[in-house]
């Protein structure tokens, strides 16, 4: 939901993308076309990606989908390409309000959460739609399940929707400035009456997106300007350090890769690029000769990890600029 930061942001931006021109692309550490290195969303009809969640089935497709005013709509996108090579058409639900994340739970299962509320918080309830992910890609109209949500707390704005990718359990962030809390869903959704989600432990950042790693030990969550990575110890979340969180034009989105060993991160845009950045404890994986991309964690330079540098150096930049114009306590909250 892009309303409230870009209404107070636009002079911020302008300042940042003079330092990220010099930063390079994500494509310009994809040469060899593997996709966990960065790719770039090119499908037109794709100018919001506001989600993204990694094939298990399908190695290298990420799903996505626009934030608002495009449709029942899913989009599988190839990372080896960027283009898109399937589109779903949800049927069985209502007219989308505000949809702000995707996520892939066991089995294959696909959750979309039309979780945002661009009236602040007022919305009585939001929504959580499942389908199956097709095992054979290609345009199709899909049935899926539509779940209601209420918070135990009152309504509110929510850009992240997470699946534990063992337990089945799904969990909201919602998205406040001065930090947020992790909601936990029942233990299986129901499709009649409402699902009420109550907040577990709190998230100190304003969160746009967040993704269980593969095999579910860890929970990393992303903002504008920044990221945190948490321990998850079975619901019991720790924080364990801040994550390398690229700048972009209007970072919306992240999902860990299939093999777990990279955090990829999205933004709203025509021609959007998805960034890779070493995820925390994938050292072994990033040092692998498929690994590439930057490190969030070595000095050690490489093609992937100059890029990194700079796109971070101009991240640090942004965020000087946005905490003299906000303050340093909402963006950064204990550093």
């Amino acid at each position: 939901m892009r309303r409230p930061f870009a209404g107070r942001a636009g002079a911020l931006l302008a300042g940042a993308l003079l330092v990220s021109a010099f930063a390079v692309p994500a494509s310009a550490a994809a040469d060899d076309g593997d996709g966990d290195k960065g790719f770039t969303i090119e499908d037109p009809r794709i100018t919001e990606s506001s989600g993204l969640a990694a094939s298990r089935q399908h190695p290298g497709i990420y799903w996505t989908h626009n934030d608002s005013d495009d449709g029942p709509y899913l989009y599988a996108v190839d990372s080896a390409t960027g283009k898109t090579v399937a589109r779903l058409t949800l049927t069985g639900i209502g007219t989308p309000r505000d949809v702000e994340a995707v996520s892939i739970g066991p089995d294959n299962q696909i959750y979309v959460g039309d979780i945002g509320d661009n009236l602040g918080g007022t919305w009585p309830y939001v929504w959580i739609y499942r389908l199956p992910e097709p095992k054979t890609l290609a345009d199709a109209t899909v049935r899926a399940t539509q779940y209601i949500v209420k918070y135990s707390d009152g309504a509110r704005d929510a850009e992240s929707l997470l699946v534990h990718p063992k337990t089945g359990r799904v969990y909201i962030i919602d998205k406040n400035e001065d930090g947020g809390h992790l909601y936990e869903g029942p233990a299986t959704l129901s499709a009649s009456g409402s699902n009420i989600f109550k907040p577990v432990a709190p998230i100190e950042l304003w969160a746009t997106d967040a993704a269980f790693s593969p095999d579910g030990t860890r929970l990393a969550v992303r903002g504008y300007f920044g990221g945190i990575s948490y321990d998850w110890n079975d619901g019991a979340v720790t924080r364990e350090g801040r994550l390398d969180v690229p700048l972009q034009r209007q970072g919306e989105s992240v999902s860990y890769s299939a093999d777990g060993s990279k955090l990829m991160y999205g933004s709203e845009g025509s021609g959007s690029s998805v960034v890779a950045e070493d995820a925390p404890g994938a050292s072994d994986a990033a040092k692998s000769p498929s690994g590439g991309g930057g490190s969030g964690d070595s000095a050690s330079g490489d093609s992937g990890s100059s890029a990194g540098g700079n796109v971070k150096l101009g991240a640090l930049a942004a965020a000087a600029v946005l905490a003299a114009l906000f303050g340093v306590r909402r963006l950064r909250r204990r550093g």
